[in-house]
């Protein structure tokens, strides 16, 4: 609701300005008119197997052998790829979705299938550069239960939570985003952490077979249930360079029971989803990060189940279930595109972990679209999720679909024209507006002459808006952009409401 709020709100504000602006004008005797805080503790130790104490040995061993049945089914397999392909799920409720995948932005990523165990199955892969390179890629598995994909990956990355995995695009590692079976109309159903491990190994031979993409410098990664369906994956296959999970869980039997779709009654299926029983198969540099506030105890758990040198774990204090991602993906991103060797050489340190967190929080930049205003001539971009609103007649209003509390989802672009008679001059209007507390500058925008002009107001509700304004003069009207948004996003707003300016151009019906 907030949005349509603020759509009255400014509505109602906008007439009222209007109407003094014009009057003023006709009046004039000459005519005129996230922060991220918090410290990273590495909660593995550094002494050598050998150098390890009784305690822990005994405590290693009673993690693993605490369950007997899990134990015994470990135990009566070389590996867990052998148990994984050897054991058949009982699936006690059939449940899948036909939620539709929106179009990605063009030219950022393409829709795509690939071939999966049960069948095809979406995902949005990144565009090919063009530039005939073969580039590193990390397929990201988005945290939750469901099985499908949105248009998660170019909504807003908030600092404290941020699911997106944008970090990786942004910084330019290629990033593929696999949906499962049973979402979005693929075939099967959802297994709760066990044919999804198939459909990841699947998504990576399609990376691999992709002319953009080095097959040797494929990284996997995931949040949440996402972040254990990656670890099951890392303990089933070597084939990822590099493991990234934020947020792990080890036994799954304690987590989001509503959610299992398979026979409970079977100690059997809970093993086959734990990764705690099958961590010594982990071939591939994985890394373990969550906060202290969130799965802290899992992770490390799992540091005192193995002492297996692949697997590095880092418990984040300060922090909770979310608020390492946007940090410390960008740190991931950064660690990926340094590692260019012919094997993987990504470490990571309780000092670089330190410094992420402490980042000043970064001001994100949507993905955006370019749309066209054929009455008047107009083109210019805005973000990829706004909506076009024309159903006024006169006034076009753009924005986002959804209401979160940020700039890109709070914020309304209102876009609609003058007459030269209405406001004769620039100046005028500038002198106008400035006697009424607004914040004026004379500039450019296209190439022509425009006014910049700025202010807060209180909605009837006391809420506190920011309202901004570009009026442009063409050859035959004014143009008006007027951008509104709650004061608290003022400083974000304004760099996106200058990126909307910098992008428009006018054609003849100008």
């Amino acid at each position: 609701m907030k949005a349509i709020s603020i759509r009255k709100a400014f509505a109602l504000f906008l007439t009222t300005a209007t109407i003094f602006a014009t009057a003023s004008c006709a009046s004039s005797p000459s005519g005129e008119s996230a922060s991220g805080e918090g410290t990273a503790q590495q909660s593995s130790g550094e002494e050598s197997p050998e150098e390890e104490s009784t305690q822990e040995q005994s405590t290693r061993k009673n993690l693993l052998t605490g369950n007997s049945s899990a134990q015994a089914l470990a135990e009566s397999y070389g590996s867990f790829a052998e148990a994984h392909d050897a054991f058949t799920t009982t699936l006690a409720r059939e449940e899948n979705d036909s939620d539709a995948v929106p179009e990605p932005p063009e030219g950022l990523f393409d829709l795509v299938s690939f071939s999966s165990k049960v069948g095809d199955l979406a995902a949005y892969v990144s565009s090919d550069p063009g530039d005939g390179e073969k580039h590193p890629l990390i397929i990201w598995v988005v945290g939750g239960w469901g099985n499908g994909i949105d248009d998660f990956p170019w909504c807003y990355p908030a600092w404290d939570n941020d699911q997106t995995g944008s970090a990786f695009w942004q910084a330019g590692v290629l990033t593929m985003y696999p949906s499962f079976r049973g979402g979005n109309g693929n075939p099967g159903h959802y297994e709760a952490l066990f044919g999804e491990v198939d459909d990841i190994v699947s998504a990576y031979d399609y990376a691999a077979s992709l002319p953009y993409v080095d097959p040797d410098r494929i990284y996997l990664g995931g949040h949440s249930t996402g972040a254990t369906r990656a670890l099951l994956a890392s303990e089933y296959t070597d084939k990822f360079r590099a493991v990234f999970c934020y947020g792990a869980v080890d036994e799954v039997k304690y987590h989001n029971n509503s959610q299992f779709t398979f026979d409970t009654e079977n100690e059997d299926e809970f093993t086959m989803r734990s990764p705690i029983h099958w961590l010594d198969d982990v071939k591939s540099p994985t890394f373990l990060i969550e906060g202290r506030d969130g799965n802290s105890e899992n992770l490390e758990r799992m540091q005192q189940a193995t002492d297996n040198e692949n697997i590095h774990g880092y418990v984040i204090e300060g922090a909770d279930h979310f608020s390492t991602l946007a940090p410390l993906t960008r740190l991931a991103a950064e660690k990926i595109l340094a590692d260019t060797g012919e094997s993987c050489s990504i470490s990571i340190t309780q000092e670089e972990l330190d410094a992420a967190m402490a980042k000043e929080p970064e001001v994100p930049v949507p993905v955006m679209t370019s749309r066209t205003i054929d009455s008047l001539g107009l083109t210019f971009s805005c973000p990829y999720l706004w909506m076009l609103d024309d159903s006024d007649g006169e006034e076009l209003a753009l924005y986002s679909r959804y209401e979160d509390d940020n700039a890109w989802d709070m914020s309304v672009l209102y876009i609609d024209t003058y007459s030269l008679a209405d406001i004769p001059d620039l100046a005028g209007l500038g002198e106008s507006l400035a006697a009424e507390a607004y914040e004026t500058a004379q500039t450019t925008v296209a190439g022509l002459p425009a006014l910049d002009a700025a202010t807060t107001f209180q909605g009837d509700d006391g809420t506190i808006y920011y309202q901004h304004y570009a009026f442009i003069q063409t050859d035959s009207r004014y143009v008006n952009f007027s951008f509104v948004t709650f004061e608290d996003f003022k400083e974000e707003s304004d760099l996106l409401f200058q990126s909307i300016l910098d992008s428009v151009s006018f054609g003849s019906a100008q």
